[in-house]
């Protein structure tokens, strides 16, 4: 739905605002950990279900204001997906004009968005997520307090910036920046994201300061479009505390407790292709830890979606981890970390 509104003080300024939105839902099986065999009717394994408002004003000149405000919702229970919170996934107001767009507020990191465009066939969603072996989770996927940078794309080269502040009194504890940088030219896309993450918590009256190492993530990844098939590869470097953190950090599968990497790779490859009257995706993961634990995995996923219309569409997946030496990778979804080493979705999602 969209609102459109006009103002005779200045005719040239035109606003637009749009209520935007999806309803996912699903039946999940989860395998594997010690919470044994469990089967739930859960929101989001696809995308997470969700309603937005997105506006813009043209404020002449090639300049106009724009702004996002989109709220997580559970389609299996009503509630808001994160307690306390109201637009929890995103919240920003900005600028966009020919010198690119600058955003403030609760916002995607340029490592996420390169998963997400680039690197996974199935863009970090259904049971198969590149999230179950790469840390995709926490504020490696968004951040708050945060100014991003987008520059217009311009010879095939476009980039985006990120700076997110800690808001302590040392102004490095707790903030995090990132970009990242890319080609694209016809069936080809090619991209390389940096992201740096301080874990530090500043002194303040009854709190030690805690000092962490610096933790960063580098990647780099590429896709081709054959037409008939496109295909999709990533790396990842992972070095220092908090670079990597668990999807889930509980234990999922008892005994001594798995342990976050600080020195880690990540390797993905896989494909997307039309396939009958829907699309197949299909990717293989490698985890090599690096540090004295040698918790290494492997994982792999399949995922097949049949649109019913341009906004329905029913979907099908399933994922597979291979743990060694104590590692906690568990398969999850879109909304959802898992309990186990494998893991189905049957569901069906509509956008509006």
């Amino acid at each position: 739905m969209i609102l459109a509104l006009g103002s005779a003080a200045t005719a040239y300024a035109q606003s637009s605002v749009t209520i935007y939105g999806i309803a996912d839902a699903a039946i999940v099986g989860e395998r594997g950990g010690s919470a044994g065999s469990v089967t739930k009717v859960t929101s989001g394994a696809a995308s997470a279900s969700r309603i937005g408002f997105r506006g813009t004003e043209d404020l002449g000149n090639g300049l106009s204001a724009i702004f996002t405000l989109e709220t997580g919702t559970r389609i299996d229970t009503g509630e808001v997906d994160a307690a306390g919170t109201i637009f929890n996934r995103q919240a920003f107001v900005g600028l966009k004009g020919g010198f690119g767009t600058v955003a403030l507020g609760r916002q995607f990191t340029p490592l996420h968005n390169m998963l997400v465009s680039v690197v996974d066939p199935m863009g970090t969603s259904y049971a198969g997520r590149a999230g179950n072996l790469f840390p995709d989770s926490g504020t490696n996927v968004r951040t708050s307090n945060t100014i991003t940078y987008a520059m217009p794309r311009s010879h095939g080269i476009d980039a985006e910036l990120a700076y997110s502040a800690g808001e302590q009194s040392d102004a490095s504890a707790g903030r995090q920046f990132g970009g990242a940088i890319g080609y694209t030219a016809g069936p080809l896309a090619v991209r390389l994201a940096y992201n740096s993450k301080n874990s530090d918590v500043a002194a303040s009256a009854g709190v030690a300061a805690i000092d962490r190492s610096l933790g960063r993530n580098l990647l780099v990844g590429a896709s081709y479009n054959l037409g008939w098939i496109k295909l999709h590869a990533g790396y990842q470097v992972d070095k220092g505390d908090n670079s990597a953190p668990l999807s889930n950090a509980n234990n999922p599968y008892g005994g001594a407790k798995p342990t976050a990497s600080t020195d880690g790779r990540e390797a993905l490859l896989g494909f997307s292709a039309p396939v009958g009257p829907g699309s197949l995706m299909a990717s293989v993961m490698h985890k090599d830890d690096r540090t004295r634990f040698d918790q290494d995995a492997g994982a792999w996923g399949i995922a097949y979606l049949v649109p019913l219309s341009k906004r329905t569409g029913l979907y099908a997946a399933y994922g597979h981890v291979r743990n060694r030496n104590g590692a906690g990778y568990t398969v999850g979804n879109n909304t959802e970390s898992g309990s186990g080493s494998t893991g189905y979705n049957l569901g069906v999602k509509h956008t509006f």
